[in-house]
């Protein structure tokens, strides 16, 4: 069945509950997986393998001194600092954080990450990567 917008009114109000198989990835920073992953983002990224079909969540670090590549993608992303200190240029804007700040990063703006601090940054990243890869539109540049 195929629905438009004039449907909106026949959406369902009851839903079956599928569990997956995969709903807890412990220990995910001991992990040794994503080495490809995080070579090409030069900087440690660990995956949080769940089933999740609409959203993606990652813990990465920043090394003291250490700083993303500039890029961009076709997701949202929202931050958040656990540890460290640094600053983040989003588009032509520059922001400074710390631990327990939020960032928000639009889709398909600019923007890079520096580790400031004298301690390696810590940072859990959320984003709805994976409904974008189910749709077929999500994209990532690298500058």
């Amino acid at each position: 069945m195929t629905f438009s917008s004039k449907d909106f009114n026949r959406t369902r109000s009851d839903f079956d509950v599928v569990l997956p198989e995969k709903i807890i990835h412990k220990n995910v920073c001991e992990s040794g997986e994503n080495q490809q992953f995080n070579e090409e983002r030069q900087h440690p990224v660990h995956i949080v393998d769940v089933d999740s079909k609409t959203m993606s969540m990652t813990i990465g670090k920043l090394l003291v001194d250490q700083k993303t590549n500039k890029h961009r993608h076709s997701y949202e992303t929202i931050i958040y600092i656990q540890q460290g200190v640094g600053r983040s240029i989003i588009e032509d804007k520059t922001i400074e954080w710390q631990a327990g700040d939020a960032i928000y990063v639009p889709v398909w703006a600019w923007h890079s990450h520096h580790n400031l601090g004298s301690q390696e940054c810590i940072y859990i990243a959320c984003e709805n990567t994976p409904l974008l890869q189910n749709l077929g539109v999500a994209l990532r540049e690298e500058s």
